[in-house]
């Protein structure tokens, strides 16, 4: 048996072209693109990479992006001011603030003060309560894009076995709430877990974000398990100087035993700005009075 494997990639490509056609439409009903303001403070060289990924998806997908890049000696009240600003700003639907934050600037904080209608990352905890109630709001990008790829794969998840392994405030904690939301029988594994490997062989449905890599064997899982790996880990150079990415999930030896299975990279990663697009485009609608569709 040989897993097959969830083409993130691709779908994200599709899910970035139904957001292009809807933005569309909604410039011109509103007479303006969405927008999204991405906040960056400091120079970490991923989140710069990060954010200049954003500015070009969202330029390719019609909407209206503006960077904020301010330097790491930005203090809290100087960052908080600026957010202030933003939700006060018509022509911003979103706001992102990139994370990490440098010392000593509260992330907490910050988060706290950007508007919950304009939280698209869905950090802020009125989304999360939302969430874990069952009221429409904004989701944490990555784990909404990992539920649209497990439904795009198994269609309906009611009543399959799913274990989420991690239990983070960005992955673990909103993609549990959104398996239960699915009818799904959940457990939110985490490094306390007595007995991983059992809890993790009896699942349908396995989601992997624990940011270690190759934690998790392939003997772990029941075969034809669906396994999503969030984790994007960059080994040491080889004797070739060449790193490689790879997954929270050994690869090579979960092939052999799942039904399907997410590659990395090429799986999870290509759907969380595909995904943060589509939140934005639905910040957009709700601000301006207008019916959203999902595009899932």
């Amino acid at each position: 048996m040989s897993a097959a494997l969830i083409d993130g990639k691709a779908f994200a490509a599709g899910l970035r072209e139904r957001v292009a056609h809807a933005a569309a439409h909604f410039n011109a009903k509103a007479g303006r693109p969405p927008g999204l303001a991405v906040v960056l403070v400091g120079e970490d060289p991923a989140s710069d990479v990060y954010v200049r990924s954003k500015a070009r998806a969202c330029k390719e997908a019609g909407l209206r992006s503006t960077e904020h890049r301010l330097p790491a000696s930005t203090t809290q009240v100087e960052l908080l001011a600026l957010v202030e600003r933003l939700n006060a700003d018509d022509t911003v639907d979103g706001i992102l603030v990139q994370l990490p934050l440098p010392a000593p600037i509260d992330e907490a904080a910050v988060l706290a003060a950007v508007s919950p209608d304009k939280d698209v990352d869905g950090f802020h905890v009125v989304n999360a309560g939302r969430l874990a109630t069952g009221v429409s709001g904004f989701v944490p990008c990555t784990p909404l894009g990992c539920l649209m790829l497990l439904k795009d794969r198994l269609g309906s998840l009611a009543g399959l076995d799913a274990v989420v392994v991690g239990r983070s405030n960005i992955v673990g904690k909103p993609m549990a709430q959104l398996l239960l939301g699915e009818h799904c029988t959940v457990t939110l594994a985490h490094s306390r877990t007595r007995d991983l490997a059992a809890v993790v062989r009896r699942a349908d449905v396995v989601v992997v974000a624990i940011g270690r890599p190759r934690a998790i064997p392939g003997t772990w899982f029941k075969p034809g398990a669906i396994v999503i790996d969030v984790g994007i880990n960059r080994l040491p150079p080889e004797a070739d100087g060449r790193s490689r990415l790879v997954g929270d999930v050994d690869f090579e030896s979960t092939l052999d035993v799942a039904g399907a299975i997410t590659p990395v990279p090429g799986g999870v990663g290509p759907m969380t700005i595909a995904v943060l697009l589509r939140n934005t485009l639905q910040a957009a609608h709700q601000r301006a009075g207008l019916p959203f569709s999902s595009l899932t």
